[in-house]
């Protein structure tokens, strides 16, 4: 259990942070950059929460408290000792990837086959949803880069960053009217002949 008695700790002053096995490591490493943002894509998918109702504000929760559980699996290195922890480790598993590809599948199954790329925008749920897709893709970049160059990363927490993005992209074409008000790229819609 997190127990937070005091906000500011004064450890960080040094440009450095803890990770959860308590390593230090500068704030701008790749493993903070990756939970990092996570964590910010955690905070657009609660902005969309404020726009969205009944099994979409239910799946939308549980996908920000998974967040919390990915941001604490990226944020403990050397997953070779997990066995050595003192306390359970958290690390994403397999069935919550599965259940994401489930959800996906379902919503795919209400929506037109796309004939155009779809600009971001529409309904106010939509367009943070789209705003929380471009911040979980930046997510996935950052903890794929972190998995190439260390080897250290829980290749399941990658999974499910590149299925939550096709997830967030998929509710927003539902925020959408089940994609009947997405917004399609017209390609050079603005050029005109010389």
């Amino acid at each position: 259990m997190v127990v937070l008695n005091r906000i500011y700790t004064r450890t960080g002053d040094d440009g450095t942070t803890a990770l959860s096995d308590g390593t230090r490591c500068a704030k701008h490493d790749l493993r903070v950059q990756a939970y990092g943002t996570v964590d910010e894509a955690n905070a657009t998918l609660g902005l969309a929460a404020l726009h969205a109702a009944g099994d979409m504000a239910r799946a939308i929760a549980m996908i920000q408290n998974e967040m919390f559980d990915l941001g604490a699996d990226l944020s403990r290195p050397q997953m070779t000792r997990d066995a050595d922890a003192p306390y359970p480790v958290l690390r994403m598993i397999a069935p919550q990837v599965a259940r994401l590809e489930a959800e996906i599948d379902a919503m795919t199954a209400r929506l037109a086959p796309l004939r155009s790329f779809i600009l971001p925008g529409g309904s106010p749920l939509a367009a943070h949803l789209h705003l929380a897709r471009t911040v979980v893709r930046r997510a996935e970049r950052l903890a794929s880069q972190l998995w190439l160059d260390t080897q250290d990363v829980n290749p399941e927490a990658v999974k499910y960053l590149n299925r939550l993005s096709d997830w967030v992209f998929n509710a927003a074409r539902i925020a959408n009217d089940d994609g009947a008000a997405d917004i399609l790229w017209v390609p050079g819609a603005t050029r005109t002949a010389p």
